[in-house]
């Protein structure tokens, strides 16, 4: 049964959407429609609790094998299959199932400096009404909390960042000429060069990918005033108990708040330097753990005044 030839495995917030975006584009590539099917995370079923929304998500989980294979059935003969769930670098436990189902998949790699990563990440649930906390740094110091009671991955604003960890397992079980490892900016700021590096690892035509589509990205921080409190507890109370209506319902319901939450635009959020400070000496230990992993640099991350980029 057809199963994926590679994986766009790492790590949210980091362009995985816009590489994913690029690559349908090639002919000699296959990715199903479902992105983020999300089928190494569990050995089965996922879990039936979690945080704002948490439910939802899981019951978008494509966990049975036959449905999984099912997503790679489409693809025309002689192209490579795959597909992009980024929170596979993070969940060791997914780094042993990918090998023990597909041993000889390549994995793409997406790494951005995790302070803004993480803000990114915060900005994102913040603007679908869903993070109760208004404050960045708060939202982070909340996270061990937060694990204890169950929520999922995309929570876990600080710990998604060590990539270092990460890395140095996942390195324990596949060769390192199985993993490419790319940055958010390279993606960013030279894509032709950056998706030629991408389709030269997987051994397609190089040369016909020039461009990344434009993200769909919140442009501003939502505003944390009366009625905006009023529309996120709206929106949490539908992501904690939704799952019990038919999807249908739950768009219909959906749609109009977060319609009258964006209603304002303004620019893109950015990290502060003194969000920077406060986060660092999180990451410090972490960043240089991943410079010996990788025997590459990453001192740009451990400067406070750098100029933060948007999400």
């Amino acid at each position: 049964m057809p199963l994926p030839d590679f994986l766009i495995a790492g790590v949210p917030k980091a362009g995985t959407t816009a590489l994913h975006a690029a690559l349908v584009r090639h002919p000699g590539l296959f990715l199903p429609a479902v992105k983020e099917p999300k089928f190494f995370l569990t050995d089965g079923r996922p879990p039936a609790t979690g945080g704002p929304g948490d439910v939802q998500t899981y019951q978008e989980h494509v966990w049975r094998r036959a449905d999984y294979e099912a997503l790679f059935a489409p693809a025309p003969a002689g192209t490579l299959r795959g597909e992009a769930t980024p929170f596979y670098l993070y969940d060791h436990g997914s780094h042993d199932r990918i090998h023990a189902l597909v041993p000889d998949a390549r994995l793409i790699l997406l790494l951005r400096d995790p302070v803004d990563r993480a803000h990114s990440n915060w900005t994102h649930l913040w603007n679908a009404g869903l993070e109760p906390e208004a404050d960045f740094l708060a939202a982070c110091r909340a996270e061990e909390q937060r694990k204890a009671a169950g929520w999922a991955d995309f929570w876990h604003y600080v710990s998604l960042g060590l990539y270092g960890r990460q890395l140095q397992h996942l390195y324990k079980v596949f060769p390192r000429e199985q993993v490419l490892l790319l940055r958010y900016r390279e993606l960013k700021d030279a894509p032709a060069a950056t998706l030629d590096r991408v389709c030269d690892f997987l051994g397609v035509e190089t040369g016909l990918l020039r461009e990344i589509p434009k993200e769909n990205v919140n442009r501003h921080v939502v505003e944390d005033n009366e009625l905006n409190r009023v529309l996120r507890a709206l929106l949490r109370a539908g992501g904690t108990f939704g799952h019990r209506f038919p999807v249908p319902v739950r768009l219909a319901a959906r749609g109009p708040l977060l319609t009258l939450l964006h209603r304002k635009n303004g620019p893109r959020p950015v990290t502060t330097p003194a969000e920077r400070e406060a986060l660092l000496p999180l990451f410090a230990d972490d960043i240089a753990l991943l410079q010996d992993v990788t025997g590459e640099t990453y001192d740009d991350w451990l400067s406070v005044d750098r100029h933060a980029k948007a999400p």
